[in-house]
């Protein structure tokens, strides 16, 4: 078994001191495998002075070569032929600067089992069968946005009695159906089913919002859990507080906090991040966090701020080890309520880089034009 498959077969998703060593000889085990099979990774490696024999202690991860996610958007880079790659994805953009991900059997076999120890470890699981409200993008085969596809693989987390989309489908393209999810909500309420949620924090606040307004409040039925991921983007002005956000939702829905989840991750590094009861970001043994200081690059110190760097040996099929985000964040190392002592991750917003749109950015201009 490689150190790759040893590393998401890991029976214990945040024991971060205990599998440093075999992160480290996953990560120099897929940096030899992109070295060899992928000319445009070897030569980033080359132009920087590193092999990855260079990768000899756990403090050498960091000097590992990272590669800025504006640039998986203007570049197509594989390390494998298209016909082995089981799925191919992308980010979303509304200027066509996508990235471009492909999964072979082996990367989609470790993304499985991180994802089933996460969903375990924090009770996302259940056999009781649910509605589905999705606050992202129908399905459809021209839609190889990877928001879609996560979003709809965690309909499978409990059996789905049903699926409603806030983007749906539509001749003339997506739509935005916020008023059809609120029909929905009331219909739901009044079953025995509980409802999940899944997509953007933005769209599921202006739903709440908006039936706050209209002097709507319903109580979903038990076991109903609201999720979100994908962020506020270009709604970051009228970004809330979490705890302002969990007050609207038990007000409107009759949700406790401790049944709202969020998740953080990116197409260009496809780790489940899923927040605890205190609903911190804590990194877990498939990935690694540096912070970088946004002038030099180099790390910070843990507790100030700068440029997100992500690792993961997950995939073969993409040379995506180290890969620089345009979010800023900070990573904490005090002691969590929850009970985990590994670093969590706070996510402050994303740097000024007008090039980079992403899937909610995306989505966010179908809304503007809905409410127009």
């Amino acid at each position: 078994m490689s150190f790759r498959t040893r590393l998401f077969t890991y029976k214990k998703p945040y024991d971060l001191k205990g599998s440093d060593e075999l992160f480290l000889q996953a990560m120099k085990e897929n940096c030899a495998y992109q070295y060899e099979h992928c000319k445009e990774y070897a030569d980033i490696l080359k132009a920087s002075d590193f092999h990855p024999k260079d990768l000899k202690t756990y403090e050498d991860l960091a000097r590992l070569p990272f590669i800025p996610t504006l640039y998986f958007k203007k570049h197509a880079m594989f390390s494998m032929k298209d016909r082995r790659m089981l799925i191919k994805v992308t980010s979303s953009g509304t200027s066509g600067k996508k990235s471009q991900m492909g999964f072979n059997f082996m990367s989609l076999y470790r993304g499985l089992r991180m994802v089933l120890r996460a969903g375990r470890y924090h009770h996302l699981f259940s056999l009781r069968p649910s509605h589905y409200l999705i606050f992202g993008y129908e399905p459809h085969r021209n839609n190889k946005i990877v928001f879609s596809k996560t979003a709809y693989g965690f309909t499978y987390f409990a059996p789905a009695l049903s699926r409603s989309y806030a983007l749906k489908y539509t001749d003339e393209g997506y739509q935005v159906d916020l008023e059809g999810l609120k029909q929905k909500l009331l219909k739901y309420s009044k079953s025995k089913a509980p409802v999940r949620t899944i997509g953007f924090p933005a769209y599921t606040f202006f739903l709440l919002k908006q039936m706050k307004e209209e002097g709507i409040q319903v109580t979903l039925p038990k076991g109903s859990v609201l999720t979100l991921g994908g962020g506020w983007k270009q709604f970051y002005a009228q970004q809330v507080s979490k705890q302002d956000f969990y007050a609207l939702a038990r007000e409107v829905l009759g949700i406790d906090e401790k049944h709202i989840f969020e998740f953080f991750g990116a197409a260009e590094h496809p780790i489940l991040y899923t927040d605890c009861r205190c609903h911190h970001f804590h990194v877990p043994v498939y990935s690694r966090v540096l912070i970088r200081d946004v002038d030099t690059l180099e790390p910070v110190n843990d507790g100030r701020p700068g440029l997100i760097n992500l690792m993961t040996p997950m995939v073969d099929s993409v040379p995506i080890l180290s890969i620089m985000t345009d979010d800023l964040g900070i990573l904490h190392k005090e002691p969590c309520d929850c009970g985990l002592h590994t670093p969590w991750l706070e996510i402050l917003g994303r740097v000024g880089i007008k090039d980079i749109v992403t899937c909610a950015a995306g989505a966010s201009e179908l809304l503007t034009e809905g409410n127009k």
